[in-house]
């Protein structure tokens, strides 16, 4: 299951300072977000959604702006759908 959704979050690669970025689309196994600054497809992503620890992901792809990551451990279903909720909310 994936959902569609716009929540401002942080990530960053090793020590990089942390980014803003939005993500925009979230299973219980990775996620896509909106990606412009330079990376290194090879390290892991540490990201942070608002109100929750931070997440590591490895980099699967990247196309233009767009980077899709899957999760090192994928979130519990309670969680995916804590965060999919939130994010409606938000828009309501």
């Amino acid at each position: 299951m994936r959902a569609a959704l716009s929540i401002v979050c942080e990530a960053r690669q090793g020590v990089q300072p942390w980014r803003m970025l939005t993500l925009t689309e979230l299973s219980a196994r990775g996620f896509r977000v909106i990606w412009t600054a330079p990376l290194n497809p090879r390290q892991a992503l540490r990201l942070r959604i608002p109100g929750m620890a931070p997440l590591t992901a490895a980099i699967r792809w990247h196309r233009d702006d767009a980077l899709g990551c899957e999760f090192l451990t994928p979130l519990h279903v309670a969680v995916f759908e804590h965060i999919v909720r939130s994010d409606r909310r938000a828009v309501a």
